[in-house]
């Protein structure tokens, strides 16, 4: 009794061995599932890219508002009715811009007076 158990029990086992490990075995089966599942996920990204792309395709082809708006914004392109108008702005420096470094005398306080009733003293040129 105790060999016929023995023979049962390595019957069920080598049976047991090709459902769990074996080429077409669970643990085979959930990879592959797992596998399938992922490439779903990128198979559906794509397809949105896709989509988006042949809508573009399609506006380019048939609609002139799309293939205007891609001539403006990308290549620069106006209409011969319209003027082009850029405004450039300069950004406001955060720092007071640093002082020259030139050799040379510098005006004293004292002197800003002096000099500002030269120029009051002197006659009005009329030319200007």
């Amino acid at each position: 009794m105790k060999i016929l158990a023995i023979a049962l029990g390595a019957m069920f086992l080598l049976l047991q061995y090709p459902l769990w490990l074996g080429k077409g075995g669970w643990l085979r089966v959930w990879e592959l599932d797992r596998q399938v599942t992922q490439q779903r996920k990128v198979n559906e990204k794509l397809g949105q890219r896709n989509d988006a792309l042949e809508g573009e395709v399609r506006d380019l082809k048939l609609g002139s508002l799309a293939l205007e708006e891609r001539a403006r914004y990308e290549l620069g392109m106006v209409r011969n009715d319209e003027t082009f108008v850029q405004i450039n702005v300069r950004p406001i420096p955060l720092a007071p811009p640093p002082k020259p470094s030139m050799p040379g005398p510098a005006i004293q306080p004292a002197q800003v007076p002096a000099v500002s009733k030269a120029l009051a003293a002197a006659p009005a040129d009329s030319s200007r």
